[in-house]
């Protein structure tokens, strides 16, 4: 079956006082309509690979690829008007932190009604009602009211829901979500994960969650890639990530705190243990 999503030998670069610095490093994978985890510390190039598929790093930055595909697309051919048809209507992604994402003078539902028609051309009424069918999608409440509030009158959990929203009103068939719930408390953070999983499932959607908690990647995805210093060091099965052997990855899962902890000091990665891997 081919795949919905094929990256073959990804670089990204940026130029430094001593010469051009790597911080993705020739990665390869491939996605179907699955869920997949692409986990890792900050700094480990999962964000840089989540734009360069969006062709949204700019210049000084430099993306190169052998093959970077979408639904049997040559990303990597196509101009910046090209790419515009693709971004929102086709691959969506939702950022970290929804008070740098929605613009702070348009109220909600003007955003998410916005996001519709660059890519749609609709009636207002059909519009208002797709925005607000939106809006129960993602489980808020009085979706009516919600949708003229601007977004310093949301909370956090709120706005993320608006932010998801929005990304997935133009029907995408592939989904980028970097760090969704990084903003969010504890309690709220899988409710926004149980709405994109949900979503994601229903529409038989592609997914690339992009986190640094193993546990969250593990419990909402099909497969994991792990990431370090700009390269990939395994893959597995989300259900066999407990299994992990590469050393990176083994030492992620022993700095995870439990509920039961008993350990006095919880132990530091060993760097020495895969360098030159």
């Amino acid at each position: 079956m081919t795949p919905l999503l094929a990256v073959e030998d990804l670089r990204v670069s940026f130029p430094t006082h001593s010469g051009r610095v790597e911080v993705v490093k020739g990665i390869s994978f491939t996605l179907g309509r699955e869920r997949l985890g692409i986990v890792g510390e900050s700094g480990s190039g999962k964000s840089m690979t989540g734009r360069s598929i969006l062709k949204l790093i700019r210049k000084p930055g430099l993306v190169t690829a052998d093959r970077m595909e979408f639904d049997g697309i040559d990303l990597t051919a196509l101009s910046e008007h090209q790419m515009r048809a693709i971004r929102g209507a086709r691959i969506s992604m939702v950022m970290q932190d929804p008070k740098f994402s929605l613009n702070p003078v348009m109220t909600v539902g003007e955003q998410i009604a916005e996001a519709l028609l660059t890519h749609q051309k609709l009636a207002r009424k059909d519009v208002h009602q797709r925005v607000i069918a939106m809006l129960e999608a993602v489980r808020i409440n009085d979706p009516e009211r919600v949708a003229k509030l601007y977004p310093h009158e949301v909370s956090g959990g709120m706005g993320q829901r608006v932010m998801i929203a929005m990304m997935l009103i133009p029907e995408p068939e592939l989904l980028i979500a970097d760090e969704p719930t990084s903003a969010l408390d504890v309690s709220v953070q899988a409710q926004v994960l149980d709405i994109i999983d949900e979503l994601v499932r229903n529409k038989g959607m592609g997914l690339i969650l992009i986190s640094h908690d193993l546990a969250l990647v593990s419990r909402y995805c099909d497969r994991i890639l792990v990431m370090n210093a700009g390269t990939i060091v395994e893959e597995c099965a989300a259900g066999e990530l407990a299994n992990a052997q590469h050393p990176y990855t083994r030492g992620l899962l022993a700095a995870m705190p439990t509920i039961d902890e008993a350990r006095e000091e919880l132990p530091v990665l060993d760097r020495t243990q895969w360098a030159g891997t």
